[in-house]
């Protein structure tokens, strides 16, 4: 039988189980995947997920690993007492106990539980599947709200603090040659011409507009987990980048990644637009367990989350172009370019459907904004 290179990593976490295959799954950009099938008579076992955790990204990942232990823990009591039903993946131990394996080249693995029955899907389906992606980060966000924030390590330093993205741009700008062509000019343009925006949301925290709670920190459309029977949302996954933060940086980020419908890896950036009836559903979905912790600020600033993050996003694929694709995973040189492309795009769309995102907020929020 022809083994994958990566199936004795596997036998690490298959409890001394024959395993029968490993293969990529998802598309992450960040850390190396792969979908773990093992010889069991129990089908919730037959199958987990392995991840080689990215050490350039994540320089200290035993503190990942820690703050999964303490939120998954909380999470599924909270979801118990509450009676959502809620699946939190569960971080499975290597034979020698731990609940990781280095390598022999020190690569930094860990293995968790796969859900069964249920998908992702890289773009909004329709408005039934949009409500549920909304319904999950409320549900997400609402069973971790009560986990002090002091239990949760600050596993990736700055990310989403988008002040601290644009003075790295300028770092990299200064330091990197480019070749300028109309794209590079035009994303330097943009850039330049909301500066002063990317400070809105840490200026609100300094000013205790806004506080740190959990965020998931990562709530894109394919990280919500749809129950292939009911088409309802019964998982968020994706979990290293849970700490404290704005929860702000969430919903931004959800927005900004269902909204598109054409994703975020389309190569067709100029036809890119923010759909305000999907950001209407997943608003909606996202309120019905979002009301029972936000704020009268939190309301005032979700406009603001959704149009910062899509830029943010667009900064940071913007930098990595400059500085020769160091950081996201690329399929050819120009790939960060048009990602960005692409985010700037949607930037521009959201900012001209201000007025009707504002009164999406309005219409949904519980009482008078």
């Amino acid at each position: 039988m022809h083994l994958h290179p990566y199936s004795s990593i596997a036998e690490q976490f298959a409890a001394y189980r024959q395993v029968i295959d490993v293969h990529e799954f998802g598309n992450g950009n960040i850390n190396d995947t792969y979908l773990v099938t093992i010889d069991s008579d129990s089908a919730e076992e037959r199958q987990f997920v392995l991840q080689r955790i990215n050490t350039q990204v994540f320089k200290q990942p035993m503190l990942i690993m820690q703050n999964m232990r303490a939120f998954t823990e909380h999470m599924r009591r909270r979801a118990r007492e509450e009676r959502h039903r809620w699946e939190m993946p569960r971080v499975l131990p290597a034979v020698d106990g731990q609940d990781f394996h280095l390598d022999c080249e020190g690569n930094f693995w860990r293995a968790i539980s796969y859900v069964h029955g249920a998908q992702s899907f890289d773009t909004i389906k329709d408005i039934d599947h949009a409500r549920e992606v909304g319904y999950a980060l409320g549900t997400f966000q609402y069973l971790i709200s009560d986990l002090p924030i002091a239990k949760l390590a600050d596993t990736l330093e700055g990310f989403h603090i988008t002040p601290r993205y644009l003075l790295n741009f300028d770092r990299t700008f200064s330091q990197n040659g480019f070749k300028s062509n109309a794209e590079v000019r035009h994303c330097l343009a943009f850039v330049e011409q909301r500066r002063s925006f990317a400070a809105v949301l840490e200026d609100a925290r300094e000013h205790g507009r806004l506080g740190l709670r959990p965020v998931h920190g990562d709530p894109k459309v394919n990280n919500v987990m749809i129950e292939q029977l009911t088409g309802r949302a019964i998982s968020l996954v994706d979990l290293d980048t849970v700490k404290p933060g704005l929860i702000h940086y969430d919903i931004g980020d959800c927005m900004r990644s269902g909204c598109n419908p054409l994703g975020e890896e389309t190569d067709q950036w100029e036809s890119v637009h923010f759909d305000p009836e999907i950001g209407a559903a997943i608003l909606e979905g996202y309120l019905t367990q979002a009301r029972n912790f936000l704020t009268e600020s939190d309301y005032e600033y979700l406009f603001d989350s959704v149009r910062l993050l899509t830029f943010e996003l667009g900064i940071r694929f913007f930098t990595d172009h400059l500085a020769g694709n160091v950081y996201f995973k690329v399929k050819h040189p120009e790939h960060n370019l048009q990602r960005a492309l692409v985010q700037f795009k949607l930037t521009e769309s959201i900012e001209a459907h201000e007025a009707d995102i504002r009164n999406i907020i309005q219409t949904v929020a519980p009482r008078p904004i």
